[in-house]
């Protein structure tokens, strides 16, 4: 009898425990499971453009240089098939392959055992410890397994106003503004609606009604932008009619973008909250050839330590795609504060935010008439939420924040690594956006707010330059760019505090639209 093939486990492939999570029993063997494998790219990924004129590639001729190779893709559906699981598509361009089978079968074919785990509000999911090993001869060739667990990979973080609160806090400021007057405050571009782009805005649960759509952008008198959705593995366009659910983050990111961009055209993708949906809709919202987005928009993430290594390396290697394509990808930093909401004492960051090829967006609280800013600082509501921002315990030091301030973690060990976020603006929900959801009116802020608020201004910046802006932060570090900012120098959100230049609350703070587009070049 030979023995059996050797294997080796899928680098940062390995899952802790779940916080909080009651192991209940084994997972049902005959159960299907949806397995998605990410493949190394056939060449290595480009260099991101810092400096000079950049060109971009169209995506077919990206996919031929960077996709994987069909002789690798080959190779993973023959251990699929030898492994009795189906394949049910592969995609060079995606670098990935879809397989299915049953709890048994994936068991064996990857040596892991799944199980059934009870969170502490009663959902159930199942998941798994411990690495996914694979074949000896495809090590290196696969570079990522997801799907064997399909936990609650991110959060939304939007945060309705509270019906007890709403009053200003300084005399003459306005409780509340809509999208438009935010866009007016910050000195958005003028005579630009965003025609010829499309915003990507990736949602992992949830829907819109077009009836809400079409009743809100009409009290705004803005035309109703063209909203189509995609569905993504098994995510759809599902409203659930509770305006506290995941509903009101679809339509708080619709309602933003598309007022600060109505003549752009909006394309949502639906995927399953879990970390093999998320990726899997990033990944063909940045590789979309029908769609073409020149924008994406991510409202959802959570603490790093709850991701696995895996996830977030092959994630940062999705966003380095979009950068070289000459995609700009906004993603909220968080509303939980330092903390990103662990109850370890130790500070975090929220992923997908901490990645450094994402302009991730922080939060503050705008105090204004609806025409003049009167105060503006880091948001941080005791009861209420404050800011995500700090120093990334995954990701090191990219080269544009050498130099910026970038201060060690507070953590044990003092890490230096990416700093978070790059960028802020309105998210107190005391001062937050009116939106339509479900067909009530609300008042919504969190750093979900701030996502759709600068994929909007992008969409704007594409439109004035002629180009694409694409990864925007080796250019806002720049000195003669950081000028375009507003610094925010006022509030912390926990361990981090805010103070002249780049901070751990606002980044670079809030920028003056119109200086931000001359300082690109408009």
């Amino acid at each position: 009898m030979s023995a059996p093939a050797p294997r080796v486990a899928v680098p940062g492939s390995n899952r802790a425990p779940c916080p909080g999570a009651q192991k209940i029993g084994l997972a049902d063997p005959a159960q299907v499971v949806h397995v998605l494998i990410r493949l190394r790219p056939r060449d290595p990924l480009p260099p991101v453009q810092t400096q000079g004129p950049r060109v971009y590639p169209d995506r077919a001729q990206y996919a031929q240089a960077h996709g994987a190779s069909a002789a690798e893709i080959k190779q993973v559906e023959a251990f699929a098939q030898a492994s009795r699981l189906t394949v049910l598509k592969s995609s060079e361009a995606l670098r990935s392959v879809w397989l299915s089978g049953t709890v048994a079968l994936v068991e064996a074919a990857f040596g892991v055992t799944l199980e059934r785990f009870r969170h502490a509000n009663g959902t159930e999911f199942r998941g798994r410890v411990g690495p996914i090993l694979i074949p000896h001869d495809l090590d290196g060739v696969i570079v990522g397994v997801f799907g064997l667990d399909d936990r609650p990979q991110a959060r939304a973080p939007f945060r309705l106003r509270k019906p007890d609160r709403g009053a200003p806090r300084a005399q003459g400021g306005s409780p509340q503004f809509t999208p438009l007057q935010v866009a007016s405050l910050y000195n958005f571009p003028q005579g630009t609606d965003g025609s010829g782009e499309t915003i990507a805005i990736i949602e992992l649960g949830g829907g819109y009604s077009t009836s809400d759509l079409q009743a809100y952008f009409s009290q705004l008198g803005v035309a109703t932008p063209t909203v189509t959705s995609v569905a993504v593995d098994s995510g759809s366009n599902a409203p659930t009619g509770n305006p506290n659910g995941p509903d009101g983050e679809v339509e708080l990111d619709i309602e933003i973008a598309g007022a600060i961009a109505p003549r752009a055209k909006i394309v949502v993708y639906f995927t399953p909250n879990t970390d093999s949906g998320f990726i899997d809709a990033v990944s063909q919202a940045v590789h979309d050839t029908v769609h073409k987005p020149s924008v994406i928009s991510i409202s959802w993430g959570g603490p790093e330590n709850l991701w696995t290594a895996q996830a977030m390396n092959q994630f940062d290697m999705v966003f380095q795609d979009a950068a070289a394509l000459g995609v700009t990808v906004c993603v909220a930093a968080g509303d939980n504060g330092s903390s990103d909401g662990q109850t370890d004492g130790l500070a975090h960051v929220d992923f997908p935010a901490s990645s450094p090829h994402v302009l991730a967006c922080g939060g503050t609280e705008l105090i204004a008439t609806p025409t003049a800013i009167l105060s503006e600082v880091v948001w941080n509501e005791p009861t209420g939420g404050a800011t995500g921002g700090g120093v990334s315990q995954q990701f090191g030091l990219p080269s544009y924040q050498s130099g910026i301030g970038v201060p060690p973690s507070v953590n044990p060990g003092g890490q230096i690594g990416r700093g978070v976020p790059d960028v802020a603006g309105n998210a107190d929900p005391n001062t937050g956006y009116l939106v339509q959801i479900d067909g009530q009116s609300a008042v919504v802020g969190g750093t979900s707010a701030v996502a759709p608020l600068w994929a909007g201004l992008v969409a704007l910046l594409n439109q004035s330059l002629g180009q694409p802006v694409g990864f925007l932060n080796p250019k806002i570090y720049s000195a003669s760019v950081r000028a375009a900012f507003r610094d925010i120098t006022s509030g912390n959100n926990g361990a981090y505090s805010a103070g002249p230049g780049w901070d751990a609350c606002s980044g670079l703070g809030v920028a003056d639209g119109q200086k931000l587009l001359k300082a690109l070049g408009g």
